[in-house]
């Protein structure tokens, strides 16, 4: 809560935007909240500032989530700070890493809550465009609380901002609460925002009702005994109402092609119902609007010789590699396989390196100045996300297989594979799973599905020869609370069972 309370303490506006390149604006300065929310061009630009808070999104996913889950075997000797996320390992309460998610996930409810607080009909008089200022701040408000859901179960509720007395005495609340606002947040959103928008990257209603469909999947799931993500709830039918909307009345279609989804000279394809926006400043500087995604995921040598920078993943042995049973999850022909992973390559001296690497957002001929501003936007809701989520809801409640095959095999079919018959809910996952690969995706899959203990456990058995990896117990679907939050004040929390 230190960070919490410094950003209660000092206002913090950032007018950096993650939108586009009409919409970037330069960083206000010592700015005092009353005196600058004061007409529409200056609401505008807190929005902006709101999105670029996402920016640490996906790297949040990459290691909380992806490095989380048997796509990633990363067990290395500990002195990486994904390795005890692998590893699960029970002292995580001082890892940088989640600490930082905890910190940039309430940094951008905050920002959300102070456009809230401020913007009145009165000062945005244009009931349209109110409408959509709010839509925006309570769909990234209502996003990210589900991410901490997700993450660290109990939260803390800030619906406004707070002071730093309040914030001293807010314990976290139930999951039910938590939630409760979350879908009230998108909710509004999905009606009160426009189907499109002229310029790319600003949250729609389909995202909205995308993202509330994903909720209410994740609601269903089983709640494992502790204060997680699932509840039990039965809210198939709410998904499925929602992602059948979208499929049958949104602006979305299919993209033949699996790696122009991707492309960086394809931004803002059919496929992507929402995603983050990433620019390449130029700069030299370690600052700017693009993503470090592709750093985290690319080795070292091989950049030393195909990149102008420095960076990569060390050849050290406590690397982010894809496991060993992604790889052998691989059809022949796959061609999601040879796109999203370089399975080997030459170095500098000519040495020929059998390290498998991650290569799905890399593209050299976009290279930006510096390894933390690759230009490329992270997606965080797809349309073949919505298919699948789809096929998902149809198999919890008995659907039509026929609906439930084509979907599959649609995705299939794309990847240059034949059909299959009688999907079930691990088949589906097993395609998810290649088709979502370095996305984040998985280690919600497997939670939401009631899967994740038995896979994980099976999949260490299998991968972990060197007993480098604890076994996985319901306790660890979540993560502890940071430490530094523990300590602002004595009994103010209770850390997650486990840790």
């Amino acid at each position: 809560m230190k960070k919490i309370l410094s950003i209660l303490l000092g206002v913090i506006l950032i007018g950096l935007s993650a939108c586009d390149d009409e919409l970037y604006q330069a960083p206000i300065d010592n700015q005092n909240a009353d005196s600058f929310y004061q007409n529409e061009e200056q609401f505008e630009q807190a929005i902006n500032g709101m999105y670029n808070s996402l920016l640490t999104f996906s790297t949040h996913q990459f290691f909380l989530s992806e490095i989380r889950s048997d796509n990633v075997f990363a067990p290395g000797t500990g002195v990486r700070l994904w390795n005890p996320i692998n590893n699960f390992a029970n002292t995580l309460e001082t890892n940088d890493y989640i600490e930082d998610c905890w910190n940039d996930y309430f940094r951008g409810i905050y920002l959300a809550n102070s456009i809230l607080d401020k913007i009145s009909e009165s000062i945005i008089s244009d009931n349209t465009t109110y409408n959509r200022m709010v839509g925006e701040a309570r769909f990234v408000r209502g996003f990210l609380y589900f991410q901490l859901i997700k993450t660290f179960g109990k939260v803390p509720l800030m619906d406004h901002v707070i002071n730093p007395s309040e914030a001293l005495v807010l314990d976290r609340a139930d999951i039910a609460d938590v939630y409760e606002l979350v879908v009230s947040d998108l909710q509004f959103a999905a009606s009160n925002l426009a189907d499109s928008y002229s310029v790319p990257g600003k949250v729609t209603s389909w995202a909205a009702k995308a993202m509330l469909a994903k909720v209410y999947l994740t609601q269903s799931g089983p709640d494992y005994g502790i204060d997680g993500p699932g509840l039990g709830l039965n809210k198939y039918s709410d998904a499925l109402s929602l992602l059948n909307d979208i499929i049958n009345n949104g602006p979305y279609s299919w993209v033949n092609d699996y790696a122009s989804i991707f492309a960086y000279n394809n931004e803002n394809n059919p496929d992507i119902i929402f995603d983050l926006q990433a620019i390449d400043t130029g700069s030299t500087s370690e600052s700017g609007v693009g993503t470090i995604l592709p750093t985290l995921m690319y080795l070292e040598s091989w950049a030393r010789l195909n990149l102008s920078f420095a960076g990569g993943v060390p050849n050290d042995g406590s690397g982010c590699d894809p496991s060993a049973d992604l790889l052998a999850s691989f059809e022949d022909g796959d061609l999601r396989d040879d796109f999203s992973i370089l399975m080997s390559y030459v170095d500098e001296n000519n040495n020929p390196v059998d390290n498998p690497q991650f290569v799905k957002f890399l593209d050299v001929n976009y290279a930006p100045a510096t390894r933390f501003n690759w230009p490329v936007n992270f997606p965080i809701i797809r349309y073949t996300d919505v298919l699948m989520m789809k096929a998902e809801a149809l198999i919890q409640t008995s659907g039509s297989q026929t609906d439930i095959d084509g979907i599959v095999n649609q995705v299939r079919s794309r990847a240059g594979l034949g059909e299959i018959s009688n999907v079930n809910l691990d088949m589906l996952l097993a395609e998810r799973r290649k088709e979502f690969m370095a996305e984040g995706l998985r280690w919600d899959d497997l939670v939401r599905t009631g899967k994740v203990i038995d896979v994980m456990n099976a999949w260490i058995a299998q991968e972990d020869d060197g007993d480098n990896v604890s076994p996985v117990i319901a306790n660890y679907i979540i993560y502890p609370i940071p430490y530094s939050q523990m300590e602002v004040k004595q009994d103010l929390y209770e850390q997650n069972p486990g840790y």
